[in-house]
Order: structure tokens, then sequence, then C-alpha cells
């Protein structure tokens, strides 16, 4: 008997709210079969079964709201003991199904050939084969966990890295994470007092996404000394280039905004400036420095801000951010996003122009060190070379964390970021 208990997804996701079930007491299901369809602060994610079995007793209804260990359905798997220790971490959808544990052929082992065997592995064999031997499958779940599969310890026969490994790892990650934020946020308790009501009012539950929304903004302005710089940029050159090449995007099925502009001056000025690509590990007094460049985007969704996560920016061209940008927006708004695509970001950049705003004062993203706000692009009487001319004037606000980086950084910062989008050409050949 399987008691299937929901599971940590990661990015501190704790509870859930079921959306649909797609079985019934007295169903047969298969390994892999969706079980229920179940809505976090992030994703919708399809619960799939563990084990081929028959439904006994769904412990949740439709619309519950439901936490990380909650018993959700008792599955008879055939058989006596419980097995609810070896049912899996859930998984988000499309993760795909393990393969047959006793096939040692199905394991990546590099060109190596390792035998089966009942006894027990020696500590030689263990520190050969461990950092190699998994499936595919558990390759690509550490993968997207942004799990060093080297590094985790293997349960299955001869060491080999199981699902359940992966996840134990990344449970045993998030709990540290969740563990150090309560520390940092006790250190600095306030007493809210009591909101007092003095007419009609309408009480309105604040969504999982808002709720988590609110969470972090409460960590960034608690824990980061925010500072902020704000410059015009005269983005004449950009907007004409742009124009002229926006039909030539779309011919290849793109659609051209700034933000890819943007992204790709933001990445070579971050490379010029790499305390800027950073974390600040308070713990050990360490400025962490990045050498991956994972620009995340945040997104105006009906439910609430996303920050959906342009991977390894510096390895791609401006066309090609341009589509990833679009399909991330898409997916944040209709909540298909996978948990991959909303993690490990380095830098982030908030668009205010996209509304109308001329500019405003972003919140960095814990743990990041920096976030540039984009405002409004407007037409201005400038003066250049002792005559005024109508150009086009671009606001740009640039937050940085005070503790690891100064006011003159930061301006330097905006002039070099400046020059990138001030000559559109240089981003095309850097």
């Amino acid at each position: 008997m399987i008691d299937f208990k929901f599971a940590d997804i990661g990015e501190g996701i704790h509870e859930g709210k079921v959306l649909k079930f797609m079985v019934e007491e007295g169903d047969e299901v298969k390994d892999g079969d969706t079980l229920f369809l179940v809505e976090t602060d992030k994703v919708n994610a399809e619960i799939p079964s563990p084990s081929d079995g028959k439904i006994v007793q769904i412990m949740a209804q439709e619309g519950d709201i439901i936490h990380v260990g909650d018993v959700v359905v008792k599955i008879d798997d055939g058989k006596e003991t419980d097995s609810a220790s070896k049912a899996p971490k859930m998984k988000a959808v499309n993760e795909g199904e393990e393969e047959s544990a006793g096939v040692v052929g199905e394991l990546m082992v590099s060109s190596e050939i390792i035998e089966s065997s009942s006894e027990k592995p020696s500590q030689d064999i263990k520190d050969r084969t461990r950092k190699i031997l998994a499936t595919p499958v558990a390759r690509k779940l550490a993968k997207d966990l942004n799990i060093d599969i080297n590094t985790v310890e293997g349960t299955g026969p001869v060491g080999r890295v199981l699902k359940k490994d992966i996840y134990r790892v990344h449970e045993e990650r998030n709990n540290k994470s969740v563990k150090e934020e309560k520390i940092a946020l006790q250190t600095k308790e306030v007493e809210v007092p009591e909101i007092k009501i003095a007419g009609e009012v309408e009480r309105i539950p604040l969504t999982m996404l808002r709720k988590t929304i609110a969470k972090n903004m409460v960590l960034s302005k608690t824990v980061i000394p925010h500072a902020a710089a704000i410059e015009e940029f005269d983005v004449t050159e950009l907007v004409k280039f742009r124009k002229e090449q926006k039909e030539m995007a779309e011919k290849n099925g793109v659609h051209l905004t700034y933000m890819p502009f943007i992204i790709k001056a933001l990445v070579l000025t971050l490379k010029d400036f790499p305390e800027f690509n950073a974390s600040y590990d308070e713990n050990n007094e360490e400025l962490i420095l990045k050498k991956y460049y994972n620009i995340g985007i945040a997104t105006d969704t009906p439910d609430g801000l996303m920050v959906p996560v342009v991977k390894d920016a510096d390895k791609k061209g401006i066309l090609e951010i341009a589509k990833e940008v679009t399909e991330l927006s898409e997916k944040a708004r209709n909540k298909t996003i996978s948990l991959d695509k909303l993690q490990d970001g380095t830098v982030s950049i908030t668009n205010f122009g996209a509304v109308g705003t001329l500019a405003g004062i972003p919140v960095i993203k814990h743990p990041e060190v920096a976030i540039l706000g984009i405002g409004k692009i407007t037409k201005k009487p400038v003066v250049v070379d002792d005559q005024i001319a109508i150009r086009d004037i671009l606001m740009i606000t640039l937050s940085i964390d005070h503790r690891v980086i100064d006011g003159a950084d930061s301006g330097r910062f905006l002039n070099r970021l400046k020059e990138y989008l001030n000559n559109p050409m240089l981003l095309i050949l850097s």
C-alpha cells in the first residue's frame, strides 16, 4: 500500500491547491498516470502515480489546499508493506518516467562496463563509479533542479543514483535555504499593529502567487539595503536600428522588441563589472561572483509578478533572445512555465515602460545584488552639438545592494550600459 504524499517540487513551494482529480476511487492506474492537477504559487503541475495499482482512497477534494507531506491518495500496489517512503517526489509537467532499475545497459556509465554483483561494492568501486552511474531520467532531474549529480550519494545497486537521491539532496538544500531565511528575518522582527476598520469593506484572500510575492518583497527589503541611480539614455540610434530590423525579424517568426537589445547590453556590461552579477553570502561575508549570465525578466501576469529567466544569455544572439523572451512571457502568463525556467537568475530587469511609466525604483530579487528598471521611451528636445534636437530618450533605473556596491560603481555601470545602447552596432559586433 502506498500513501502518496504531496512533495516539494522546489523554489520554496510548501503548499498547493488541488484543481482537479484525474482518477476516482476504484480506478486502476499505471506508473506515471496523472493522479491530479495542483496549482502552486508558480506553476500548475500534473502529479503522476508512482506505481501501478488501484486507487483505494482519495484524501482531499478539489479546491483543497494541501501541504508538503500531506497524504493525498492511497494506492494499493499489491504489496503488503507500506511503501510510502518509496513513493517518488512530485515532478513538474512532462518530466518523464524512470527507466527500469535492474538493467545495467540503461545506465549512463560513460564507456565503462560495470558488472552486476550481489555483493556490496568495495569503497574503491564506489569512488570510481558513483559519479557517473545514473539513469538518463535521474540525470535530467538533477539538471532541472540545478544539482551536480556527481555530488549525490547513490543508494541504488552499485551506488547508482536514483531519483529519490536527487530529491533528498534538493529537499535538504531547500530546508537549509528556508532556515537561513527565517534566521535572517527573526533578527529583524517588527510588531505590526492591528488594522482598524471605520466603514464598509470587502476582504479578498490573496492567491498563493501573491502571498509568495509579498514574502519575497519583505525578504528583499528587509535583508538588502537598497540604493538607486537614475539616468537618461539617448536611444535614438537604437530606435532607428530596431525599426529597420523589425520586418526582417518578423519574416523569421520573431517579434523584435527593445528588451533583447537591453539584455544583450546588460550582459556585456556585467562582464565589465562582474560584482553586479553576484550574490552576497552574509554568513561567510563573501561576494560570490557568478561566471554565468542568467537574466530574469519581471513579467506582469493576471495572477501577479513572475520572473522567468533567460539562461546563458551571453551565448545567444539578439533574435534568439527575442524569441525566448516571447515564449517565456507567454508561458508565465498561462502558468505553463516549468520551474527550471524560474530559477537561477543572476540579474533581473523590470520593464516599467510596458505599462506607460516613465521610470520607477525596482526591488532587487534576493539573492541578487542589482536590478535594472526600464522606463518608457519618449521624444524630448535635447542639446546635441550645441543644437536643440528631438531625440528618443529612455529612463533607466539601477537599484543596487549597498552592502557590496557603491553609488560610484552604479554610475560607472550605467555609463557603460549607455555606450552599448547608444550604438546598437556594438551589440551586434561584440
